[in-house]
């Protein structure tokens, strides 16, 4: 029996898939919003109350990769009902929080619950979805950019009209999910097999100082994630089935694709850290009227989703990534020279690149799951999962440290506006760059070895190089 006939409402699963998705990522972008509040309301300073987001991200980040694996063996009805329960309760826990020290456990909480929510999403279409896997990645990809943008809005309306700690108990409501989830999901038997736990503690600790030392900017942390990182490679020779199989790194296919991805991540999650910035600092915009900036952005990557996602089924997975970072790379092009302008044309120019989140999400998924053995798709999409979490702090911290260093007047590209915005229109202007390495790289890579690329996907290649030459 085919695996999407244990579906019984495979419609339903993908509505309920969706609404967790948006569910769990507006939690995150959310509290982004409310972190200045958190710091007035205890008193704390910037490096204290950044914890809020900190702590979040770093168990979040080893928490997908570890769901990952465990769907390799468990049923994702089980993994789903546990993570959703403990993210609720974390939730709650939040809500009555009395002191700063109750916030952040709180945090801590959502984030164990709440990794499973990417593992899991992103695993489902390959499971389930066998024969529309592009278009129900392009759906998931194009409602996890869709929260992006919307998270902020609701953020601000919900922490500006009640107060922040009621984001504590929206954030609750994703449990109303669980049961159409577990109505849908079919029952599944556990399957035998050996999870290497040093193996994972190694990685949680590669993951952790290195995430320490990005968002905290303490550099002798990274002594230790070297250190724990040669720790994980020795694991993974000792050992006949490590946490993460040594393998994977080998295919140069694979590795391509995940490169690729993190850096195209990389780029659109530094652009949706900083405009906010921009608006802020540049334009002098409220809170309330960035998230009407930035809106039309998100909304134009929620109508890209499905048909990126049917792309993906019709053209083929390296066609839309080509096309996808063809269009990543001549927003960012075009912002650098536009920014400066007044906030709508501004706005406009942002859908360039916004549209092409999903397409980037959705085609290095489906290429990933084509390429991984059926037994290590968890782990496989963990590792996907896992540099998608490490990309945002990279890049936050990254920019962040550029716009407290760097202040320039004339921005390198020669058509962009003078004065205050220069910084950013740079900015942009090494994203694309960063877009065309990670494009050369997929290129010389992906194919390496191979001999049996039909005609077919050659003209597909040729003309998404010709789109993001142009």
């Amino acid at each position: 029996m085919k695996e999407e006939q244990l579906v019984r409402n495979p419609k339903g699963l993908l509505i309920s898939l969706c609404a967790v998705m948006m569910m769990s990522v507006m939690n995150g972008t959310m509290f982004n919003i409310a972190v200045p509040d958190i710091a007035k309301t205890y008193q704390l300073m910037p490096s204290e109350v950044s914890w809020v987001m900190t702590g979040y991200i770093m168990v979040y980040a080893v928490g997908a990769l570890t769901y990952g694996k465990l769907a390799d063996f468990y049923p994702y009805r089980t993994l789903i009902t546990f993570g959703l329960s403990i993210f609720c309760a974390g939730s709650l826990f939040g809500f009555f929080a009395q002191n700063y020290g109750m916030v952040l456990l709180a945090r801590v909480i959502q984030a164990v619950g709440g990794a499973m929510i990417p593992a899991l999403v992103f695993l489902a279409p390959i499971r389930y979805f066998p024969n529309e896997r592009g278009k129900v990645l392009g759906i998931v990809s194009s409602v996890m950019a869709f929260a992006s943008g919307v998270g902020p809005i609701a953020g601000g309306f919900i922490a500006g009209f009640l107060d922040w700690r009621y984001l504590f108990l929206t954030s609750a409501l994703i449990i109303i999910t669980l049961p159409f989830l577990r109505k849908n999901l079919p029952q599944e038997e556990s399957k035998k097999g050996y999870i290497d736990y040093i193996g994972a503690a190694l990685i949680a600790g590669v993951i952790s100082t290195l995430m320490l030392g990005i968002t905290l900017g303490i550099t002798w942390l990274f002594l230790f994630t070297v250190l724990f990182f040669a720790l994980n490679l020795w694991r993974m020779k000792a050992i006949d089935e490590p946490f993460i199989p040594a393998h994977l790194f080998k295919s140069n296919q694979y590795r391509a694709t995940i490169i690729t991805s993190f850096l195209g991540v990389v780029c659109l999650f530094g652009m949706m850290f900083m405009l906010p910035i921009m608006f802020r600092d540049a334009y002098g915009l409220g809170t309330m009227m960035i998230g009407l900036v930035l809106f039309p952005g998100a909304l134009s990557a929620a109508l890209m989703g499905q048909k990126g996602g049917n792309l993906v089924d019709s053209k083929g997975n390296t066609f839309v990534l080509y096309m996808a970072l063809g269009l990543l790379g001549t927003g960012f092009v075009v912002l650098s020279t536009l920014v400066g302008a007044h906030p709508y044309i501004v706005s406009a120019a942002i859908i360039i690149a916004y549209m092409s989140f999903p397409l980037v999400q959705a085609s290095s998924a489906d290429i990933l799951a084509n390429i991984l053995h059926k037994n290590e798709t968890g782990v496989g999409m963990g590792v996907f999962n896992l540099l998608n979490f490490v990309s945002g702090a990279l890049s936050g911290a990254l920019i962040g440290k550029a716009l407290d260093v760097f202040n320039p007047n004339q921005p390198f590209n020669w058509f962009g506006f003078e004065g205050t915005t220069a910084v950013y229109s740079n900015i942009f202007l090494a994203f694309a760059l960063i877009i065309l390495l990670g494009f050369l790289q997929f290129r010389l890579n992906f194919y390496k070895k191979r001999t049996d690329v039909c005609a077919k996907e050659t003209r597909f290649l040729v003309k998404g190089a010709g789109f993001f030459l142009m």
